[in-house]
């Protein structure tokens, strides 16, 4: 592949402003700079930097960010920054299309927190987000109230939340506090977490996602940041 159109595909930049990278001595390619847009090098596994700022070729972008709080998960935000802003301008950029870059896997509110995935491989987004592949989502909760059995009990049997058609039930809950639970699910309505704690009288007031499939958000990974997925993040994902 010619070091231009690799730069393109990583986001860099239309495909003249690629060029121009090049041919300003900006990108350094396994220790050597490179001025001739037109150099070929082998794309996979390939490690090169761009005005100083080491990267990785990546085929397809997986990532999982650790989102915080006061971001929305849309590329025209209203009152609160975009969730995209805390990714590298590249991962904003790559692609072509209406909507070029990766996309957030599903959406967690503003005031939501944890794991979230972004990808700009739309089988994997569909895959993930599809209710017939029944991903679980795990979900830490902080409730206006202590949690009660009966509550529990009535999460898992199925509850009736507005614009519904059948009731919606907990794949798995459980009390974790005097006001904290554990709910797992795996659909994902609008705002289907705060509907169905509501609709058994007792409302969140913190949401945090800790786990998708069998993949944990890690306790390393600070609110803001994000990582590539590796191959056994994915697998994990189911």
């Amino acid at each position: 592949m010619q070091i231009q159109h690799l730069l393109f595909s990583q986001g860099f930049g239309t495909r003249r402003i690629c060029a121009g990278l090049v041919e300003q001595g900006l990108v350094e390619v396994e220790g050597q700079w490179v001025t001739d847009p037109a150099h070929t090098v082998v794309a996979q596994g390939l490690r090169f930097r761009v005005q100083g700022v080491p990267w990785l070729y990546q085929e397809r972008a997986y990532l999982m960010l650790n989102k915080p709080a006061g971001y929305e998960c849309s590329h025209r935000p209203g009152a609160w920054p975009s969730v995209y802003t805390l990714l590298a301008p590249p991962l904003r950029q790559r692609g072509e299309g209406a909507v070029p870059g990766v996309q957030a896997v599903g959406r967690l509110d503003q005031d939501t927190t944890g794991l979230l995935l972004l990808s700009d491989d739309g089988r994997f987004i569909h895959r993930m987000t599809s209710p017939r592949h029944h991903v679980p989502k795990v979900y830490e909760l902080e409730l206006r109230d202590p949690p009660t059995p009966q509550q529990v009990s009535r999460l898992l049997a199925g509850v009736a939340i507005e614009r519904a058609s059948e009731p919606v039930r907990a794949a798995a809950c459980s009390i974790t506090g005097e006001r904290a639970m554990q709910l797992t699910l795996t659909e994902g309505k609008y705002h289907q977490v705060k509907r169905m704690l509501a609709a058994v009288g007792n409302p969140v007031e913190r949401l945090h996602r800790s786990r998708i499939g069998a993949l944990e958000l890690p306790g390393d990974l600070a609110p803001g940041q994000w990582r590539w997925l590796q191959a056994d993040d994915l697998q994990a994902l189911g």
